[in-house]
């Protein structure tokens, strides 16, 4: 074990059969993405190196494998298209892209995703899983991957059921067998992915000839892409490059959550954007496809074996050592070892261990959850994720308002309790008459709430002569609520019932004063103590 590490021989087999395996994955993928970004293949493979080598020795989730991702790729064929009359310039945007997501990890932005809820995260991991199964059909037996995602994957699948590949269907049934029953005993010498792999390939190469393979990859290194661009140029490409960086960041700090659901570790969010953006950097000088965390590898990655940046690190040397003459010796492996591999890790991406729970779940996560999954596999994964933080918001606020609700007394107070200490100064009609009334707010206080209290506590406020609010209990106002009890106020104005407010402190009484919610309320009537209030309501009474 290498000391003050707990780094042993174990894990850094891990990492190397980890490594090995997700750059084999990753070189069609690399390649197609190239050719359907409209940069070439060898601009799929640069992207693979230089943000898969950059954002994991640079970055903050360990075991997360970088490079060009769909996503990514989408926006960058748009750039092409729309934004940038030359090469030049469009690698110019993927260079301001990555620096504006180092700018991003510097100022702390990353931190946010740790608010997504579990049915998220669930959602779309699932969602994940469903869609590498439906686009890996295709090549297992024997088909060329769709384009599409999972709804093009549906479609090509009713048209390629009746012409399968059977050589095909044959070595990615065998590759799936291996990965799936090789004995747990041996995979710490050899892993699954990788035995199944080897299986595979010399199936396809000593046996089943005839099926598609990886066939040609471009060789030698990139040269420098990016010219140095005008003031107006940069204006016009202000934009594109934020969205590609956002684009970019979220996708990255997503996968990092689903590596952290596998690993049981914690990401770094504001390093992992740092580490992205540098990658991005160097991808766009020497013409590559700008990358983010891609959930496929990182996930292929982890179930290899792979705990650490030296998984990273190796993948993306492997694919530098293709470009440089090694091309040949993975040219002939068959898409079909690759997609009996990948339905493995399909499989084990889906949150199993959620969906077991599922008739135990609470009706508005269990929506959460499956809204997210179905955007994930059938739109696109940051529009799921974007609308299942909504839902689930939407799901939490409404649980909030019954909390918060509970949280709020409204009671008269007896008179003749309340002004025991002074009976002289007032002339009581009625002994039991409650001639003022209290409104207790307890806890926080949100837009969850908000727009019943009013509803509530409202009709209160109008059968008294004054009305106390009571903030000592209160430790959160948002401002919708605020602005509620600046509605109350209105109520208590309307119905000529005097206001008293007491137990004003902290960031309950900054927000109240930041927005002159107190502005109807005279200085005086503003104390601290119940027993301040009640002196108060004595000389309102007897004036």
């Amino acid at each position: 074990m290498i000391p003050g590490r707990g780094y042993d021989a174990g894990a850094l087999r891990g990492d190397i059969f980890g490594g090995l395996t997700s750059a084999v994955v990753a070189l069609p993928v690399a390649l197609a993405f190239g050719i359907a970004s409209g940069l070439g293949p060898a601009a799929g493979l640069y992207g693979v190196i230089a943000v898969g080598f950059f954002a994991s020795v640079f970055g903050g989730t360990r075991s997360q494998i970088s490079g060009p991702t769909a996503p990514m790729t989408v926006a960058m064929a748009v750039i092409v298209t729309t934004h940038a009359s030359t090469l030049g310039e469009a690698f110019a945007i993927v260079v301001l892209a990555g620096l504006l997501q180092v700018a991003l990890g510097l100022l702390r932005i990353g931190r946010f995703v740790v608010y997504t809820p579990h049915v998220v995260v669930s959602g779309f991991m699932s969602g994940i899983g469903v869609i590498i199964m439906l686009i890996q059909s295709l090549p297992f037996i024997g088909a060329a991957a769709p384009s599409g995602g999972a709804r093009g994957a549906i479609d090509a699948l009713a048209v390629a059921i009746n012409s399968v590949n059977y050589q095909a269907l044959a070595i990615a049934a065998v590759t799936l067998l291996i990965a799936v029953l090789w004995p747990r005993r041996f995979s710490r010498y050899a892993p699954p992915a990788l035995v199944a792999l080897v299986t595979g390939t010399l199936m396809g190469v000593l046996w089943l000839t005839e099926v598609p393979v990886i066939g040609e990859i471009p060789r030698g290194l990139p040269d420098m892409q990016v010219t140095l661009p005008s003031v107006g140029f940069l204006l016009g490409a202000a934009q594109p490059a934020l969205v590609l960086a956002l684009l970019g960041s979220v996708d990255s700090l997503l996968t990092s959550l689903v590596a952290d659901s596998l690993t049981g570790q914690r990401h770094d969010p504001n390093r992992e954007l740092v580490g992205q953006g540098i990658g991005n950097v160097v991808s766009g000088v020497f013409g590559g496809l700008p990358g983010a965390g891609a959930t496929m590898g990182t996930v292929t990655n982890i179930r290899a074996g792979g705990t650490s940046r030296v998984s990273g690190v190796l993948r993306a040397v492997i694919v530098l050592g293709l470009l440089l003459g090694l091309g040949p010796y993975v040219e002939p492996i068959p898409h079909a070892v690759l997609a009996g591999i990948l339905m493995k890790v399909g499989w084990d991406i889906i949150d199993w261990r959620l969906l077991t729970r599922i008739h135990r779940i609470r009706r508005a996560h269990l929506v959460v959850m499956l809204v997210t999954l179905g955007l994930t596999v059938f739109v696109d994964l940051v529009t799921a994720v974007a609308i299942g933080l909504i839902v689930a918001a939407m799901a939490h606020a409404q649980e909030m308002e019954v909390l918060e609700l509970d949280s709020v007394i409204s009671v008269p107070l007896l008179d003749r309790a309340f002004f025991a200490a002074n009976p002289e100064m007032l002339a009581f009609e009625d002994e039991y008459a409650a001639r003022t009334g209290l409104v207790a707010l307890k806890g926080s206080f949100t837009v969850a709430s908000a727009h019943k209290l009013v509803g509530v506590i409202g009709g209160d406020i109008s059968e008294h002569e004054i009305v106390i609010f009571d903030f000592s209990g209160a430790t959160f106002l948002d401002d919708s609520a605020a602005m509620l009890i600046a509605q109350l106020f209105e109520v208590a104005q309307t119905s000529r019932t005097e206001v008293i407010v007491i137990g004003l402190t902290g960031s309950v009484a900054e927000t109240l004063r930041s927005l002159d919610i107190l502005r109807s309320v005279p200085d005086h009537h503003v104390v601290d103590t119940l027993d301040q209030a009640r002196n108060v309501a004595i000389n309102l009474l007897a004036s």
